[in-house]
């Protein structure tokens, strides 16, 4: 008994060498601007974004009106955007979420908390000037002589749309669409017919149905066949209309796109990006163009990995002055033989 209580007395008294926290009732008196240190990034977000004038960029400024409820500041959205890019947040509703709890887009938007509506809107009628912001942002890290401005790395990823591969259609799948339609119409109208000979008694009505929804589907796929034909595109996708099935990994296919990169040497900062449907066979000229525009420069030197070697492409860099550095694609065997054989 006696070392029983000896031993709850150790444990109470153990824990109360613990560090206790701060009384929740307890009042506080504080700014944010002493929560957010002297170095925080979103300082420097803020001194960047009010030096610019937003309607040269070519950013969609609202009037300001006396009626009505007054509007968001463009300049508040755009800090929101370029905070969420620095962090990796992406979707408009987490933005919205850190508006409302993270100290620092307290600090960086006093405390306004934007619907993700209005978040999603401005990221979509100013793509453009976004584009145009970046590039100015490029300027300005070379000016601080952050950028060497002679050699880039070049890469993509692949990033998953929304689009399911279901609803992702070439010519071949909608051509695999109509032949089943076709065969499964023609095996109902037997049955029809075999109805009416009186051999198998079968409910009509049920047949009727699936017919006219087979007839539905064929003029779907037949409007999508047309949709391709006159975009000259080998795929269409209805959810996300410019996404694409493309190679992701060894055999594995997604419809997704591409976002290309380039990355200055100096220290490893971006300084050309968009996003493409296409795989990076055909990338180089564009994203290395791209670059080369940004960076204001006479010459450049671009790398980048097998999945770029193309000779047309290749062909176009060289054309617009930019060096290219890029590993060959190994020969597989048979095309081996052959070359072998075409020198003898």
């Amino acid at each position: 008994m006696q070392l029983y209580l000896y031993l709850n007395l150790y444990i109470d008294n153990w824990g109360m060498n613990y560090i206790v926290p701060n009384s929740r009732e307890q009042l506080f008196f504080s700014s944010l601007e002493e929560q957010v240190s002297a170095d925080n990034t979103v300082r420097f977000i803020e001194a960047f974004v009010e030096k610019l004038d937003l309607a040269q960029l070519h950013f969609v400024v609202k009037e300001v009106k006396e009626e009505g409820r007054p509007a968001f500041n463009p300049k508040l959205f755009l800090k929101l955007y370029i905070y969420g890019y620095l962090n990796g947040l992406r979707s408009s509703r987490r933005l919205e979420n850190e508006c409302k709890r993270n100290i620092e887009l307290h600090w960086l938007m006093g405390k306004l908390v934007p619907n993700y509506h209005s978040i999603a809107d401005f990221r979509k009628i100013n793509g453009i000037a976004l584009r145009n912001t970046f590039k100015l942002f490029v300027g300005f890290l070379k000016d601080a002589d952050l950028i060497g401005s002679s050699t880039v790395a070049i890469d993509g990823t692949k990033v998953r749309a929304n689009n399911s591969k279901k609803n992702n259609y070439s010519p071949k799948k909608i051509e695999r669409h109509l032949a089943y339609i076709e065969e499964k119409t023609n095996e109902y109208l037997n049955e029809l017919d075999a109805n009416d000979e009186g051999e198998s008694p079968i409910k009509i009505d049920n047949i009727q149905k699936k017919i006219e929804r087979l007839k539905e589907n064929k003029i779907k796929y037949e409007l999508l066949g047309k949709q391709m034909e006159g975009s000259r595109s080998p795929q269409v996708s209805t959810t996300d209309p410019d996404a694409r099935a493309l190679l992701v990994q060894g055999q594995v296919v997604e419809v997704s796109y591409n976002m290309q990169a380039a990355v200055d040497e100096k220290h490893k900062l971006v300084v050309a990006t968009h996003t493409i449907n296409k795989n990076d066979r055909n990338a180089l000229s564009a994203i290395a163009k791209e670059a080369k525009e940004n960076l204001a420069v006479e010459t450049l030197t671009a790398i980048s990995d097998k999945g770029y070697h193309n000779g047309s492409e290749l062909q176009r860099c060289k054309q617009e002055n930019i060096t290219t550095i890029c590993a060959q694609q190994e020969l597989s065997r048979a095309n081996h033989e052959r070359q072998k054989i075409n020198k003898w």
